[in-house]
């Protein structure tokens, strides 16, 4: 239930075709990262950070540091899904603009916001509290998006029935909030939640050790201590830090993950409980003891206490699903000076990317097809691979009980942490580095796709699996009939997703610091960590307004056909 809420076809977004707000988000995108560029000439040199200890005994404290970052940034993404989220699913106008911003920012490459949310918070703060915050909110860039598309897709897919009964108990905005739509969201949230840490692990350093211009910034953590030894080429150092990182997530995995999947198994809307809940030897022991039901039986007492005090300020009423309101002359003002403030910003980009030469141009469109191409091998190679195991998984309750904790887990290791041992082992192949690359995206991507198929799998009814053993139908038959049409919506819904996280990846698996040395291929996410690392901002802009664009063309006119087909002929219903 939990990864099928949240992988399937969306109904809403598919069919909302390319508007004004596709071009006012790609507008403001031009114009933030042009503002970023233009604080960066203008912005003082900022100190090196503190130097990276290899010694085995700072990794607990490095990892602890890590952790508290990752969590920073979890909150923050949480609370901007649960908001940004909500906005977008019940306000019509909010949402032509917030949807397509969402589909922009999910892939912008991570390294582009550096010089926006670094150097300006740089500008205010204290160096080393602004390359904090720096790192939280760029691991938020890799946590936030798909929270909030399944926080989103959970609100407008609730049951009618679900609807007409709050409707009648006439619940106010934050009862229905912690009745309806919290409940009816929480365990495809939670799936979400674990695929966000692990996007964030991936990152995480690029996060903690990074180079603006001629700015280097350096956070002690897991993530620094995982870079410096692959800059140093130290091996030892590169597996403590492996060990650290893959023991971190297992406890994650044992002592939150695994107890909140068995604790949100009680808000599944089906009418027969399953025969094989999720299960938590953690959450077995500690809700049932002495001190953890004091805590409950005094946080309920709290909770009825804040519900009267929300309940007399905002007493129950009845519920308007949509929520419209006349434009007036203060919204009209609002549009006026946004709009003008995007124009102004756009021609000031503009006049920024005519300073770039038309060779770069060239390299630009080169490096763009590259990578396009590295993007569709990696998608090629994971469908291979996952379309199987992904039906394995999702069909066959054994095979699901011993390999589906193992994906977790694996799921989680950011590809990033072991980059250096493939890139070791390809480092000598002629195109060594362009098959590392490839291997590199396909590590980060392939998970998206394998969870959309578990999902695909376990959503094939049970009548229709008796049907095909009835008329006895062979294996190929069965599949031809059968699961693959019925996998056709998730593994559109996997292979976008994957794609975007694709070309997002491109800009650590082309452009490598290794041994001392520094390895790049050709590719738009080479430009742009090259841009980043010289400082060259009209060619950071120039080349991530490109991806965005390829990303959003290649939605507009590939993907978007698929999900119609999908929706159309081989939606389940």
């Amino acid at each position: 239930m939990g990864l099928l809420q949240n992988t399937l076809p969306p109904k809403k977004r598919i069919k909302r075709p390319f508007t004004w707000g596709d071009v006012i988000v790609i507008l403001l995108m031009a114009v933030l990262l042009y503002g970023g560029a233009r604080l960066s000439f203008d912005s003082p040199l900022i100190i090196e950070g503190p130097q990276i200890s290899l010694n085995p005994f700072a990794l607990p404290w490095y990892t602890l540091l890590s952790v508290g970052r990752m969590f920073g940034a979890y909150i923050l993404s949480l609370l901007f899904t649960l908001t940004y989220g909500r906005i977008a699913a019940y306000n019509r106008h909010a949402e032509s603009v917030l949807m397509p911003l969402l589909d922009v920012l999910q892939s912008v490459p991570i390294l582009s916001f550096l010089p926006i949310v670094l150097l300006g918070l740089s500008a205010i703060l204290p160096e080393r509290v602004a390359a904090e915050l720096a790192a939280v909110v760029l691991i938020f860039t890799s946590q936030a998006w798909n929270m909030t598309f399944g926080w989103y897709q959970s609100l407008t897919t609730i049951p009618r029935e679900l609807l007409e009964a709050s409707s009648i108990f006439r619940l106010n905005t934050w009862m229905r909030f912690k009745r309806l739509e919290l409940p009816f969201a929480m365990i495809g949230l939670i799936w979400n939640s674990v695929m966000s840490w692990a996007g964030g692990w991936f990152f995480l350093m690029a996060s903690e050790i990074f180079t603006v211009g001629s700015k280097d910034f350096r956070l002690p953590g897991l993530g620094a201590y995982l870079q410096e030894a692959s800059n140093q080429g130290n091996f030892y150092c590169i597996a403590l830090g492996l060990a650290a990182l893959i023991f971190t997530i297992v406890a994650l995995d044992q002592f939150v993950w695994r107890p909140l999947l068995a604790w949100s198994d009680r808000f599944k809307v089906e009418m027969v409980e399953s025969d094989q809940p999720p299960t938590s030897w953690f959450y077995d022991a500690v809700h049932t003891s002495r001190l953890f039901l004091w805590i409950r039986s005094v946080l309920l007492k709290v909770n009825e206490q804040f519900d009267l005090w929300i309940i007399r300020r905002a007493p129950m009423r009845l519920y308007t699903e949509v929520k419209t309101s006349k434009r007036n002359w203060k919204i009209g003002i609002f549009y006026s000076l946004t709009g003008g403030l995007l124009l102004y910003g756009g021609y000031r980009a503009v006049l920024m990317l005519v300073l770039i030469p038309s060779t770069q141009w060239a390299q630009i469109g080169i490096g763009a097809f590259a990578t396009f191409l590295r993007v569709s091998l990696s998608l090629v190679i994971a469908l291979l691979w996952t379309i199987p195991v992904g039906v394995a998984i999702g069909t066959n309750r054994r095979v699901a009980a011993i390999l589906q904790p193992i994906v977790q887990v694996t799921a989680a290791v950011p590809a990033t942490a072991i980059f250096p041992i493939i890139l070791l082992i390809f480092i000598d192949v002629t195109g060594g580095l362009n098959i590392a690359a490839v291997f590199l995206m396909l590590m980060g991507t392939q998970w998206y796709l394998l969870f959309n198929i578990i999902a695909g799998a376990s959503a094939i009814p049970q009548d229709l699996k008796n049907t095909t053993s009835i008329l006895q139908l062979s294996r190929w038959e069965t599949w031809r009939t059968l699961i693959l049409p019925a996998l056709f919506p998730f593994i559109i819904t996997g292979a976008i997703t994957a794609s975007g996280g694709a070309w997002n990846a491109s800009i650590v698996a082309e452009y490598v610091n290794f041994g001392g040395q520094t390895l790049f291929a050709t590719g738009i996410g080479s430009l742009i960590s090259q841009a980043t690392a010289k400082g060259d901002y009209p060619l950071l802009l120039a080349s991530t307004l490109s991806m965005i664009l390829a990303v959003i063309l290649i939605n507009r006119l590939f993907w978007r056909r698929l999900y119609k087909l999908a929706d159309e002929k081989y939606r389940m219903g």
